[in-house]
């Protein structure tokens, strides 16, 4: 676009964003780059045109090692978002291909330019895009950015598939008891990896299950291949999951071959594994029960599926079912649990009937509370009307109203979390009974948050007084007054930061808060139990060992009618 197109009033002022962008990341560390000569470019094309108005905003818009080829960039994110704003009159860019090299995503992007009003200015090509020919030249520019962006890709893929049937390693994640070699394009043995893999072949080959096998991986302490980047960031390896394991053993990498779209051809790296011992895994993986991983359909009709969370590990439990004289009895498990044992994650399997029944009495529970119009809206009338319908109709009606229920198994005890537009006036989340024991929290929440209010102002441990303001925090998030962390930041004349640290103590047991909300007020700040104790206490995911932390730090144990 010509400056004189861009800028029809000389008096007005033109706030002019500069976005740059490399496809890949080398030379990005350098003191002067590529993302540097564009952005130069462009505040010297804009000084030239100062008298027309022009300013260029100090916010940068750099994305580099991001393709054109998609919209995915976070640069470019957040130069719509502050053209939706309104903080933006023209986009400034060294080249048309630097903003897109897909005609869709540039029609898109034109959308939005013209919807807000906003022009753009290509420094090496000017053209005035109000123009039918303007817009012809800029799609034409367009096209061939794209067709080069389509033959350097199609290139890409024929010179792999090339080095594939000669047998050679094409880069990507490194496969365990391999390291690449000198010239980063072939791989040589790593002897102390080569046999760790030789021994998870033999264990397998040993138990014939994938999961007696992961326990025996898990015991030894091995785990998948740690690597660094060319840039030196080190990636540690992780522990062995099902999937990993049956990758592992049905890779042809290990008998000296490459695979390529369906295809294997010998490779140029040395086996590690005997091809008898590969054929026998292969069998044994071949006779495995099968098990539907992910989000399938709910084929079980289980009316929890994917809202209930093992609060043990933060994994989804999964709904099964096991068979005893002809009669299915459902179930739920533990995701880690079932991939890679019960010594990896306690959480196990709960009957899923008992479940389900608790988390539909406690949402009828609250539901007949004043304030929660919107839950009482959504739900049947009662729990005659529930029953009447279908487990489809109901499983839909809980992922309107539920957004997760973190569950412990151990403790039998959890909570449900509802979305915010269903809790009313209420709190987000409920308190959920599943097991024959009664659950934590014996004080309403209502009662808790009266508590806070009054702590917030008194004179007491500085720890109680942090988890009041958790609580308070929370409430303001819930009644919209505040939208986020930052508008608490904001509120509180804090950062953020500081804001998480406090926040974070709602991840305590709720008998855990209880007990901190209702210390006496001659706790000495220089016992152990101090915020940075908690802070550490927090972090842990199992309640029960963090009640174990607490009683360790605080003097007597946290009472039973409380756990």
């Amino acid at each position: 676009m010509l400056p004189s197109d861009a800028v029809p009033d000389a008096a007005s002022p033109v706030r002019c964003a500069i976005y740059t962008r490399k496809s890949d990341s080398e030379g990005l560390a350098q003191e002067f780059n590529s993302l540097d000569a564009q952005r130069e470019c462009a505040e010297a094309y804009i000084q030239s045109q100062r008298t027309q108005g022009w300013t260029v905003l100090s916010q940068h818009y750099d994305d580099g090692g991001f393709s054109g080829g998609n919209l995915d960039r976070p640069a470019l994110q957040r130069l719509l978002a502050d053209i939706e704003a309104g903080h933006i009159d023209c986009v400034v860019i060294y080249k048309v291909d630097r903003l897109s090299r897909s005609l869709f995503d540039f029609a898109r992007l034109m959308q939005i330019f013209d919807r807000r009003g906003v022009s753009f200015v290509s420094v090496t090509q000017q053209f005035n895009s109000s123009t039918p020919m303007g817009r012809l030249t800029l799609h034409i520019l367009l096209s061939f950015a794209q067709f080069e962006r389509e033959i350097i890709s199609e290139r890409t893929r024929d010179k792999i598939a090339a080095a594939r049937r000669k047998g050679k390693w094409m880069g990507g994640y490194l496969m365990l008891g391999y390291d690449p070699d000198a010239s980063r394009t072939g791989l040589m043995m790593n002897e102390a990896e080569a046999e760790q893999v030789r021994g998870v072949f033999k264990a397998f080959l040993q138990h014939k299950l994938l999961i007696p096998t992961l326990e025996e991986i898990h015991n030894r302490g091995w785990r998948m291949k740690s690597w660094s980047t060319r840039q030196g960031q080190h990636h540690a390896g992780q522990a062995f999951n099902r999937y990993a394991l049956v990758r592992l053993l049905s890779s042809v990498v290990y008998v000296g071959e490459v695979k390529h779209k369906g295809k294997v051809y010998p490779g140029e790296q040395p086996a590690i594994v005997d091809r008898q011992v590969w054929n026998r895994a292969q069998q044994l993986l071949q006779s495995q029960p099968r098990r539907s991983e992910g989000r399938q359909r709910n084929r079980q009709g289980a009316l929890l599926q994917d809202l209930l969370v093992c609060a043990g590990c933060g994994k989804v439990m999964v709904a099964g079912y096991t068979t005893k004289k002809g009669r299915r009895y459902p179930y739920y498990v533990c995701r880690t649990a079932q991939k890679r044992g019960a010594r990896a994650c306690p959480g196990r399997l709960v009957a899923g009937w008992r479940m389900e029944g608790s988390v539909v009495k406690a949402l009828y529970q609250v539901a007949g509370q004043p304030g929660r119009e919107p839950l009482q809206q959504t739900l049947p009338v009662d729990a005659t009307a529930w029953e009447a319908l279908d487990r489809e109709e109901q499983h839909r009606i809980l992922a309107t109203v539920v957004e997760r229920i973190p569950y412990d198994r151990r403790l039998q005890q959890g909570r449900v979390r509802l979305r915010p537009e269903m809790a009313g006036k209420g709190d987000v989340e409920v308190p959920l009974r599943a097991g024959k024991e009664p659950l934590v929290q014996q004080t309403p929440p209502e009662q808790t948050e009266e508590r806070a209010a009054e702590v917030v102002g008194g004179r007491l441990p500085r720890i109680t007084k942090l988890m009041a303001l958790a609580v308070r925090f929370e409430e303001l998030l819930r009644r919209g007054t505040a939208k986020d962390y930052a508008d608490l930041a904001r509120l509180g004349g804090v950062s953020r930061a500081r804001i998480t640290q406090v926040m974070n103590l709602r991840n305590l047991a709720p008998v855990l808060q209880e007990q901190i909300l209702w210390l006496p007020q001659d706790h000495s700040e220089k016992s152990k139990l101090n915020e940075r104790a908690l802070r550490r206490i927090s972090g842990t995911m199992d309640w029960r060992e963090q009640i174990t932390q607490f009683e360790q730090l605080y003097a007597g144990k946290v009472p039973n009618r409380m756990r």
